[in-house]
Formats: structure tokens, C-alpha cells, sequence
């Protein structure tokens, strides 16, 4: 039987199939390249952890605990809709290392075939196109993006070392500057990617970069999974850890479903919230 879920928001009560949820919220229809539509997605416990770093190491991971495979249908259904992810180069080492998944392609499991065929229902290539975000510009390409033919972008702070700019460069890769220090800022990002074409930007890239392009205003929906489980930890990771966002980070409910049966029964909340635009 599959997978239900019951909405709580905006019409509490309605039970509907997971799959399918968030294609429902027709992203395609929201963003322009001349305003563009970026979100991100993360998981999290209640108690805010949304990964974990090793005292040994210095490694960051998310806990298997807080993943499911409801989770991580609405994540591809999310993926389906981008023009463009965004991920940053730490995550292409971790990759190259193999200490992550694959998470650059979507509708490729038989799972998921479904998801790839709304892409390509939708005239869309069947998959997006990548932005890699690094301020040191050391991270290998994988093979797999190069297989499906997935234009890559490489995004940088204007102090990058010129050593690797210019080794990017011998390779045929553009390198983007959106950022007046080593670092990349949100908006400028999200301006140099509007104008390659993309109105819809899916931030994969972290905390760090969910947090920078909620300082510039360029966010606009957090989709967030809260698992019901209380982590602990005395290092991990939440949705931001620099200064005070202030009016930056006031978002609105936008959506609200109970899934009672994952992960490994405990229930958890897929909900989605809107930036709060000041009038």
C-alpha cells in the first residue's frame, strides 16, 4: 500500500499519498529569471541537530536515524523541479571519498522512475544542470555528471587562488566570482546563475549557505523535515550558527503534513515555509 501522510496545513484533516506531495506545490510556476525561485530542504531532530561532527576527526554526517526513504521521495520531487542545484566542493571530496551518496541526479532508482519522466513531461532536460560553490576551488568533478550530460558551473569569491582558477580555466570550466572576500555571498550567486538561465535554484550546499542567502533576502521556501527524536550531541550541526538573522530569518508556514510511520515509526513533520518578504 502507499505511503500516506495527513495534512495539517493549510487544510487539516485531509490524508493524501506521499507521493506526489510536493510536486503539488508546482514550483515551476514560481520563479522567473528575473526573480528567481531558490530553496533548500534539510532534516532535522527537535532538538535541532540536523548533522553530527566526530571529535576525532572534525567530520560532519547526518545520522542514518534521522533519514528515510519518505524523506528522501520528497527530496527527489524537490530535485525535479530545479533547474539548477547548487552543492560546494566539500561535498565532492566527501563524494570522491565515497562517504556520501550520489545525490546529483534524480528519477534514476525504479523507485523514482516516475520523477524523471514529470521532468521530462515538464520539457525539462531530464537532468539539472550543477553549481559547484568552493572558496578554495579543490574538489574532483564526478564522473556521473559528465555521463548524463549536466552543464557545471563553478562559483568562487573573488580571492580565490589564482592557481586554481586558472587550473579550472585549462580544463574548459567557467569560474564565476560572486564574492568580494574569499567566500561566495547569496545574492550575487543567485544573479550570476539567473542570468546563465535558471529561475529555479535548489541549495543543496549546507547550513552555510542556507545562511548566506537568507542574509541577502535571495531565499524564498525552506522545506524542512523534523524527525520526532531528541539527538543530543555536543557537536553537531543546526540551520545556522552565525550571527542574529533578525527580520532575515521570519518565515511563514506555508505547508504541514504528519507522516505517522517513519523513520522506524518514531513520525516526523514535512513542512515547508515561505521568507517573509517586509512590506
Amino acid at each position: 500500500m502507499a505511503a500516506q501522510i495527513l495534512e495539517l496545513y493549510p487544510n487539516s484533516g485531509i490524508s493524501r499519498p506521499l507521493d506526489g506531495t510536493y510536486l503539488a506545490h508546482e514550483l515551476r510556476r514560481l520563479g522567473t529569471t528575473a526573480r528567481p525561485f531558490v530553496y533548500a530542504n534539510f532534516v532535522s531532530s527537535l532538538d535541532g541537530r540536523i548533522a553530527v561532527v566526530e571529535a576525532d576527526t572534525g567530520e560532519s554526517y547526518v545520522l542514518e536515524d534521522l533519514t528515510s526513504s519518505h524523506d528522501w521521495r520528497l527530496f527527489q520531487e524537490l530535485q525535479a523541479q530545479a533547474d539548477c542545484l547548487v552543492t560546494h566542493g566539500g561535498y565532492l571530496r566527501a563524494l570522491a571519498a565515497r562517504k556520501f551518496d550520489d545525490i546529483l541526479q534524480v528519477g534514476l532508482t525504479r523507485q523514482a522512475l516516475d520523477i524523471g519522466d514529470w521532468r521530462s513531461a515538464h520539457g525539462l532536460m531530464r537532468q539539472p544542470a550543477i553549481a559547484i560553490v568552493s572558496r578554495t576551488l579543490d574538489f574532483p568533478i564526478p564522473s556521473s555528471l559528465e555521463r548524463h550530460g549536466q552543464p557545471v558551473h563553478i562559483i568562487t569569491g573573488n580571492e580565490a587562488p589564482p592557481d586554481r582558477i586558472a587550473l579550472w580555466r585549462e580544463r574548459g570550466c567557467e569560474v564565476i566570482f560572486a564574492g568580494g572576500g574569499p567566500s561566495v555571498d547569496g545574492a550575487p550567486m543567485i544573479d550570476a546563475l539567473a542570468t546563465r538561465g535558471y529561475a529555479h535554484l535548489y541549495l543543496l550546499a549546507g547550513p552555510q549557505m542556507l545562511e548566506t542567502v537568507l542574509r541577502d533576502g535571495a531565499l524564498s521556501r525552506l522545506y524542512l523535515t523534523m524527525t520526532h527524536q531528541v539527538i543530543g550531541g555536543e557537536r553537531f550541526h543546526t540551520l545556522a550558527a552565525g550571527p542574529r538573522l533578525g527580520r532575515g530569518g521570519r518565515l511563514q508556514l506555508h505547508t504541514l503534513y504528519f507522516d505517522a510511520a517513519a523513520p522506524q515509526g518514531t513520525g516526523q513533520f514535512f513542512a515547508s515555509f515561505n521568507v517573509r518578504k517586509e512590506g
